[in-house]
C-alpha cells in the first residue's frame, strides 16, 4: 500500500481516542464517535475564492465553536477535545482531515457526523468547506 493511501488510516487510528471522548448530545454525545470517509474534495484548478475570513470563520462560528473554541472550557465543551479548536486559520488547516472526515462533502462522500446538535450546515456549505480545506494555498 502506498503511503498516500496509508496516511488517512494512520491519522484516523491516532485520533480515534480523542474523538471517542466527546460528551453529551449537543456536541458529541455519549455515543461512540467515528470518522466518515474522505470526501475526495479537490481544490479547483483555478484555486478557491473562499477565504478563512469570508467563509470558514463564519462557518465555524455558526456550527462549531459552541464546543470547539479556546474560549469554551470545562463541561461547556461538551466533551470536545481541548486541542480541537477552530478559532484560527492555523487550527483549521492543522485539523483539516478531521474536519473533512466529520463535516465535509465532496464527490466521494458527504460526512454529517458534526455538528451533532444545534443548527447544521447545508450540503453546499459542507462542499465549500471541503473545497477550502483541499486548497493548500487557500487564505
Amino acid at each position: 500500500m502506498n503511503s498516500r493511501k496509508l496516511l488517512p488510516c494512520l491519522v484516523a487510528v491516532m485520533m480515534a481516542p480523542m474523538l471517542l471522548a466527546h460528551g453529551d448530545s449537543s456536541c458529541g454525545g455519549d455515543e461512540e464517535f467515528e470518522f466518515g470517509p474522505p470526501t475526495g474534495a479537490v481544490c479547483p484548478p483555478e484555486g478557491t475564492t473562499l477565504t478563512f475570513e469570508s467563509f470558514v470563520e463564519p462557518f465555524f462560528e455558526s456550527y462549531c465553536q459552541r464546543c470547539h473554541s479556546v474560549d469554551v472550557v470545562g463541561d461547556d465543551r461538551q466533551g470536545a477535545p481541548s486541542d480541537h479548536n477552530f478559532d484560527t486559520f492555523v487550527e483549521a488547516k492543522s485539523l483539516r482531515d478531521h474536519i473533512d472526515w466529520t463535516t465535509g462533502s465532496g464527490p466521494d462522500a458527504t460526512n454529517e457526523l458534526m455538528p451533532i446538535g444545534g443548527p447544521k450546515p447545508t450540503i453546499e456549505e459542507r462542499k465549500q468547506l471541503s473545497e477550502w480545506l483541499a486548497c493548500d494555498d487557500a487564505t
